[in-house]
């Protein structure tokens, strides 16, 4: 896990400190792609962090814009940082893959949904999992290339 401290204010965060901001919450990550003139797109999404891949997971409709562009470019930028202090943010760039695989999509998803509406039996939940059944819907893997990161609730160095 290469990080990098983005801002000459706030401290670095740690790899563990960076897997434990990733993994708990119901913060969004900001996922930015580029569209096919080649400008940026930034769309708040529901993501699940798995610490053993270092790998994010996004449900998306198979036909979205950010999947379109994914298969025509696969690198991505994505942003997740608390909006109440202490502040904390985690960013960078990742090789997104679009996964068409139901079962594997069905794990993943179940995932996504427990962290955002606490049960894969959410009425919400037990919808978008039907669209990943039906191969409507797809997931997203994000294998960070980096991680740019600050802190605030250490002291300053």
């Amino acid at each position: 896990m290469k990080i990098i401290h983005a801002t000459p204010m706030g401290s670095v965060m740690t790899k563990e400190e960076v897997k434990e901001f990733l993994s708990t919450g119901k913060t969004n990550l900001q996922l930015a792609t580029v569209d096919n003139r080649g400008d940026p797109m930034i769309q708040p999404v529901w993501y699940y962090f798995d610490e053993s891949a270092e790998r994010m997971y996004v449900c998306t409709s198979k036909e979205s814009v950010k999947a379109q562009n994914i298969r025509r470019r696969n690198t991505t930028y994505f942003s997740v940082d608390d909006d109440s202090f202490p502040y904390r943010c985690v960013k960078g760039k990742a090789r997104t893959d679009v996964l068409e695989q139901v079962d594997t999509n069905l794990a993943l998803t179940a995932k996504i949904m427990a962290k955002y509406l606490g049960s894969a039996e959410h009425p919400n939940a037990v919808y978008i999992l039907n669209t990943v059944r039906t191969g409507q819907s797809v997931v997203l893997s994000l294998r960070p290339l980096y991680y740019s990161t600050w802190c605030f609730s250490k002291s300053q160095e």
